[in-house]
C-alpha cells in the first residue's frame, strides 16, 4: 500500500485537481467513478461544492467546479512547498508568472497557481489539513506527473531554480528529448520531454491501473475515448480523453491486458 501521512518534500507532485463545468460536475463523477472507482464527498456551496475524489476512503485528486473559461484540457498538478509565499516568489523571478496569488484554502493550506515561462501552469500546494494525495502509487491513483514542451531548455532552467531540481538526460532513449527531474535528495519526481514546435507546453498525469486495456474498455464505456495500449519500458500506457476533452495516461504493468 501506498499511503501517504505527512507532507510531500518540497518540489514533489503532491495533489491533482480537474476544473469541471458546473453542469457537468455529475457526469465527471460518473465517468471517473466508473474508470478509477472513485467515490466523492462534495463540499459546502459557501467553498464552491469542490469535489474530493476518494479510494478506499482518502482523498486522491479533486475536481473543481468552473463557471466560464477555457477549458485546461488536462488535469492540474500541484507541487509541494513548505512555504507557499517563499516559492511563488522563486517563480516570478525565475521568469514565471503567478495566475493566482499564494491564499490560504480553508484549514486545509496554502496554495498559489502559477505559468512557467514555456506557459504551462502549475499550482503549488503548502499542506495542513490536507497534505495532498492520501494514496499514491498503486490503482485509481496518481502515479506520475512529466511536462512536455517544445522549449525543453528554458523548462530546464526554470525548474532547478524554483525548486533546486537536479537534472539528468534519460540515456535508454537517445532519439527522444527527455530529462529527469530529480529532488535534492536524488528522487525522481518527473520529467521535461521535449514535443515539436507548435505543440502546447502542457504538465501531464498518469494515473496507475491494474490493467490498461481494461482500464481503456472502461473509459470507453463510460463515454470517453482512448488510444490503443502499448508497452513502453517500465508501464503499458494508454491515453484516455474524459467526455470534456481532458486528457491524461494511465500505467499498467507491461504487458497486461494483452491477448
Amino acid at each position: 500500500m501506498s499511503y501517504v501521512t505527512s507532507n510531500q518534500p518540497m518540489g514533489t507532485p503532491t495533489w491533482i485537481e480537474l476544473d469541471v463545468p458546473v453542469a457537468e460536475t455529475e457526469r465527471a463523477k460518473e465517468f471517473y467513478g466508473a474508470l478509477f472507482g472513485w467515490e466523492f464527498a462534495v463540499g459546502a456551496p459557501g467553498a464552491g461544492q469542490y469535489t474530493v475524489c476518494l479510494l478506499r476512503g482518502h482523498a486522491v485528486a479533486g475536481l473543481r467546479p468552473v463557471k466560464t473559461g477555457p477549458a485546461l484540457g488536462h488535469w492540474r498538478v500541484y507541487i509541494a512547498t513548505d512555504d507557499c509565499d517563499s516559492t511563488a516568489k522563486r517563480v516570478l523571478d525565475a521568469g514565471g508568472t503567478l495566475v493566482e496569488s499564494p491564499a490560504e484554502v480553508g484549514d486545509r493550506g496554502r496554495a498559489a497557481l502559477a505559468v512557467d515561462p514555456v506557459g504551462a501552469e502549475f499550482g503549488l500546494w503548502q499542506g495542513r489539513g490536507r497534505i495532498g494525495s492520501g494514496i499514491v502509487n498503486e490503482p485509481g491513483s496518481l502515479v506520475r506527473n512529466d511536462l512536455t514542451t517544445p522549449d525543453p531548455a528554458t523548462a530546464r532552467a526554470f525548474y532547478p531554480a524554483v525548486f533546486d531540481y537536479t537534472l539528468d538526460g534519460d540515456d535508454g532513449q537517445p532519439d527522444t528529448d527527455f530529462t529527469f527531474l530529480r529532488r535534492p535528495d536524488g528522487h525522481e519526481i518527473g520529467g521535461i520531454l521535449g514535443v515539436p514546435q507548435g505543440a502546447p507546453s502542457a504538465w501531464g498525469t498518469c494515473f496507475e491501473v491494474a490493467d490498461a486495456d481494461a482500464a481503456v474498455a472502461r473509459a470507453v464505456a463510460a463515454g470517453g475515448t482512448a488510444g490503443a495500449p502499448s508497452d513502453m519500458v517500465h508501464a503499458r500506457l494508454a491515453e484516455i480523453t474524459d467526455p470534456f476533452g481532458n486528457t491524461f495516461v494511465v500505467g499498467g504493468r507491461p504487458g497486461a491486458g494483452e491477448s
